[in-house]
């Protein structure tokens, strides 16, 4: 059965990931592209390395017929997307990759992202999209709300040692690096190659970051109390990519076999051998994801390392995987793309 799918958002760089992984799904056929901005535009002209594929063509939202579609990939920047999907018909599942129904909590909403919530039954119903942890709920679910790509790192380095209790809850350090992909294709004077090449800086310093919102709500649900972790973001000068390394208190043995115990039957997820460490180099362009477990010269302390591909596993390939759960589709089915290396 080959499932009928629309992208919202098509001609950012999420929306541009989603069709290539969907050109290659046996059980997917996009029928419908929107674009505000670029309505009328064939991708081929938005986006010139998929004009091999036969697709239709850009259109606005309010344009498309959302009758014959089974599931739409909402690839909307925050805000918006509460918006539009609010105005879907009730029976459409939707996969969003915005922020807008991450948190559960609407006056944490308001706290990370500024503004009140304006789909709040929607919020109550929406699934967190961490394919792995959340499995069975988002087989159920009519609204997927796909993490923070850097919330996603965070987290398969985190969440088996906090449920394991064998860290310290109260000494948890992230330090993160991410590609410039990740701040999306809207043109910011940041992000001009000659203010951001040849150098890499801190953004968000301090705990201002809104993917700690996500970190908030998912280590402490797992921790039965209040987890707070220090995280500090920095942008790189490269595409794509993301790597965080997360400075713990606990024994590095009971580290890497909780992790690699947690991990073991998870095709996505591959834990290296003690003492490796992983490289943003070797997930380009797949879903997979590789964890690093090294010991610090200081008894007791380890460093977790975790690697992923920010606008694959980070983003849309995590929404395919999810969108395949709530289709009935082979969890992996699209998704087995090698890395693209060099």
């Amino acid at each position: 059965m080959t499932h009928k799918i629309a992208i919202l958002g098509a001609s950012g760089y999420t929306g541009a990931e989603l069709v290539r992984l969907i050109a290659t799904h046996p059980g997917m056929e996009i029928v419908a592209l929107s674009g505000e901005r670029k309505a009328g535009l064939p991708m081929a002209a938005v986006f010139p390395h998929l004009r091999h594929l036969d697709l239709p063509d850009l259109v606005k939202i309010d344009q498309i017929d959302f009758a014959g579609v089974d599931l739409a990939f909402c690839a909307l920047p925050h805000a918006t997307s509460q918006a539009v999907i609010k105005e879907l018909p009730r029976d459409l599942k939707v996969v969003d990759l915005s922020a807008d129904f991450r948190l559960r909590d609407p006056a944490a909403y308001e706290k990370w992202y500024g503004k009140p919530h304006a789909a709040l039954e929607l919020q109550k119903e929406a699934v967190y999209g961490l394919t792995e942890f959340y499995r069975d709920d988002i087989r159920n679910a009519r609204l997927v709300a796909g993490t923070g790509c850097n919330a996603a790192a965070g987290q398969y380095g985190l969440r088996p040692l906090i449920a394991a209790a064998v860290i310290d809850l109260d000494d948890i350090v992230m330090d993160l690096k991410a590609g410039v992909s990740g701040a999306g294709r809207a043109l910011k004077e940041n992000l001009l190659h000659a203010e951001l090449s040849e150098g890499f800086h801190a953004y968000a310093v301090g705990g201002t970051h809104r993917h700690l919102g996500e970190f908030d709500q998912e280590f402490s649900a797992i921790a039965g109390r209040p987890v707070e972790v220090q995280f500090t973001p920095h942008l790189i000068p490269a595409n794509r990519g993301i790597l965080v390394t997360t400075y713990l208190k606990g024994d590095p043995g009971r580290v890497h076999e909780t992790l690699a115990n947690a991990y073991e039957d998870e095709t996505f997820i591959q834990v290296l051998p003690m003492g490796e460490h992983p490289s943003t180099r070797h997930m380009r362009g797949s879903n997979f994801v590789h964890v690093g477990v090294v010991a610090d010269r200081r008894p007791g302390r380890a460093m977790v390392i975790v690697a992923l591909d920010n606008l694959t596993k980070g983003s849309s390939g995590q929404a395919i995987q999810n969108a395949n759960l709530m289709l009935g589709i082979a969890e992996e089915e699209g998704l087995m793309l090698a890395p693209c290396f060099p």
